[in-house]
């Protein structure tokens, strides 16, 4: 009898849906372990700002790739492709299936799709490129771009400053435009992909990331940022929430106005990560509560 492929079920959705919920939910019932695919819960320092898993979440179904990096470590979703690679072999010995969870959009099309070898940038590189960012705006790096690689300057979002900014990096730091190392070959997997994506109504969504929110606030989240504002330069610290309060710590506005921001902007994140899963037409969408539907889903049913 051919031996089953594994499996790797895929669980994604935007911010504060409930993502790690129901990924621990399939867990448990398939008797595996979660991955887990955001590009802010690697940092061990981070806990109430990136909504990382609660040592009870931990505690009922082990979880990788979380808090595994300082936030002064440079870590890409190339790297994220890599160390899950290596760590499904591992789990895939004692596991038919296991569960990837997360909003990252990048590290999931990574794990899904493959990335092209971009080099490593050196801390020097990373931090002169930035430091012009800092010092001469979106503008001058945008016209940086063109001269550096004019391919990628026409497809890139010009308004994506992080894309920007990356792009110049690379360039700097091989010698060659960006869009040279760039092949978006899919790779073939040697194991079976189920694409899960959660969705509801716009106005409860709304409702759960403000509550969320706030939630956070209670918790501590300004005391978490105040920790790390010597550091609010860093690309690991340069997110959603974080940003806000470091402007409100320099006086730009008010606590009521800087929570009032957070709110905002997780929303518009939470519509961009919507968009993004969209445009891939492998997804199985469900409400988060249906478990049963996704388990059926899950199981091949």
């Amino acid at each position: 009898m051919e031996k089953q492929r594994n499996k790797l079920v895929v669980i994604v959705g935007p911010t504060g849906i409930g993502k790690t919920d129901l990924a621990i939910d399939v867990a448990l019932q398939l008797h595996t372990e979660i991955i887990s695919a955001d590009s802010r819960q690697v940092f061990r320092e981070l806990k109430i700002g990136t909504a990382a898993p609660t040592e009870e979440q931990l505690r009922r179904v082990p979880h990788h790739l979380t808090g595994h990096k300082s936030i002064h470590d440079y870590y890409s979703a190339y790297e994220f492709e890599r160390d899950v690679d290596a760590l499904l072999k591992q789990l895939f010995e004692a596991h038919q299936t296991v569960v990837m969870t997360g909003g990252s959009m990048m590290y999931v099309d990574a794990v899904c799709n493959g990335i092209d070898e971009i080099p490593t940038i050196s801390d020097e590189v990373r931090q002169r490129v930035w430091g012009e960012y800092e010092q001469k705006g979106l503008g001058h790096m945008q016209e940086r771009l063109r001269r550096l690689d004019p391919v990628f300057y026409e497809q890139v979002d010009l308004k994506n400053y992080k894309r920007v900014v990356h792009a110049v990096e690379v360039c700097e730091m091989s010698g060659k435009p960006y869009s040279s190392q760039r092949t978006s070959n899919r790779k073939e997997r040697p194991y079976e992909i189920v694409r899960i994506a959660l969705t509801m109504d716009r106005e409860k969504l709304y409702d759960r990331i403000d509550r969320r929110v706030d939630q956070m606030m209670a918790m501590g989240l300004e005391d978490e940022a105040r920790r790390f504002y010597e550091f609010k330069s860093l690309n690991s610290l340069n997110t959603v929430g974080y940003k806000e309060l470091f402007d409100y710590i320099d006086g730009a506005y008010d606590l009521e106005e800087a929570v009032r921001l957070i709110k905002r902007n997780t929303r518009r994140y939470a519509r961009k990560q919507l968009s993004w899963f969209r445009r891939t037409p492998d997804y199985h969408w469900f409400e988060p509560w249906r478990v049963e539907e996704i388990m059926r889903v899950v199981d091949g049913e």
